[in-house]
């Protein structure tokens, strides 16, 4: 087999994606590969085995005080990639601030897209605890942008 022979076969590899090819005769013995199958996709970590935790003597139990019911918080995600900005114009007043009470119909922020501002809504109800992004900063898809209770 010549040099022009392995050449042409390295580039039909190439046009019909193959990543192995194998050539028996009596006199050669080509095997032409691409890529490395032989390492794993990601590594497993080992880690060591936790000494044995000897039990702590027991001790008087001590009266449960009582639970403070547990506040639940959500997310508004964004709906869309974009910059984040918190009013319709650089001197106006932000649509929400922390502390405010929102209702589904609530507009909270305008996410601009392609040269389009896409006003967002709330879409649940509750009160504002925390604004997670700046004002001007870029917003991916699904990131987290208000906190509610």
């Amino acid at each position: 087999m010549d040099f022009e022979q392995i050449r042409n076969l390295v580039k039909l590899m190439g046009e019909y994606n193959l990543t192995e090819v194998k050539i028996q005769s009596d006199n050669c013995n080509l095997c032409f590969r691409r890529g490395d199958d032989r390492m794993p996709a990601a590594i497993p970590a080992v880690l060591p085995a936790a000494a044995p935790v000897m039990p702590a003597p027991a001790a008087a139990p001590v009266p449960a005080a009582p639970a403070a019911p547990a506040v639940k918080l959500q997310t508004i995600d964004s709906p869309l990639v974009g910059t984040y900005y918190q009013a319709a114009s650089p001197d106006a007043a932000p649509f929400v601030q922390v502390g405010d009470r929102v209702n589904p119909d609530t507009v909270l922020c305008i996410i601009e897209a392609m040269k389009v501002m896409n006003e967002v809504k709330a879409e649940k109800s509750g009160v504002i605890k925390e604004i997670l992004i700046a004002n001007g900063q870029p917003v991916e898809f699904g990131q987290p942008m208000f906190v509610l209770e």
